[in-house]
């Protein structure tokens, strides 16, 4: 059964469920906004409309749960990484966790400015309404839309990047860099999937 919180082996079950929640949550994010992108800008169009704040919602849902994610994370101890990964990709790995903590939250932060800037207010699903954090101004509004577009950008490109180095590290090099975020790994005792013994882990590990 898969612990509660995280062990020298695994994530557990709340820091799994938090990192699969922000997966599809950003995933679907990045999808609505690059077809709201192409959409053509008509003024009052409904369609658009109601995608731009279906948007800013889920958006504030991110945001929440990157902040609850966080916390969880300096508040439980981390699994080790893998016995013999070279140094370079233990600071690759770290810096590009550190980069996508600083992208998941600059992402709705941005975007709660700019609606800001833009004189709309931000509602959460119909249940309050969230503070402006500036007051209107269209050239703030302009300066953060193309922020908020090339944050994105960046923010795909490196969860492509993670994303390929954990199928990397499960179907090339065959270890237990991806289990250990899979719930059936907390039950597999001391051997892998493969039915081979796990590789003795090294002292520490970013968070995934």
């Amino acid at each position: 059964m898969t612990p509660l919180g995280n062990t020298k082996q695994c994530y557990g079950i709340v820091a799994m469920t938090l990192h699969w929640a922000m997966a599809g949550l950003l995933a679907g994010l990045v999808v609505l906004g690059l077809y709201m992108a192409q959409l053509p800008d008509v003024g009052f169009d409904q369609t658009k409309i109601r995608l731009v704040l279906l948007h800013k919602e889920l958006g504030i849902l991110a945001l929440m749960l990157v902040v609850l994610r966080l916390a969880w994370r300096l508040g439980s101890a981390l699994p080790r990484l893998v016995a013999g990964l070279p140094e370079w990709q233990q600071v690759t790995a770290r810096f590009v966790h550190l980069c996508l903590y600083a992208l998941m939250l600059a992402q709705p932060v941005t975007g709660w400015v700019m609606s800001s800037a833009a004189g709309i207010p931000v509602s959460f699903f119909g249940l309050f309404y969230l503070p402006d954090m500036v007051r209107y101004d269209e050239y703030l509004f302009r300066f953060l839309l193309a922020l908020h577009q090339w944050l994105g950008y960046t923010l795909t490109l490196l969860v492509a990047l993670h994303v390929g180095a954990a199928l990397e590290h499960h179907f090339v090099l065959r270890d237990e860099t991806l289990r250990k975020m899979l719930p059936a790994r907390a039950g597999a005792g001391g051997l892998s999937s493969h039915g081979r013994a796990r590789t003795p882990p090294l002292p520490s590990a970013p968070s995934r």
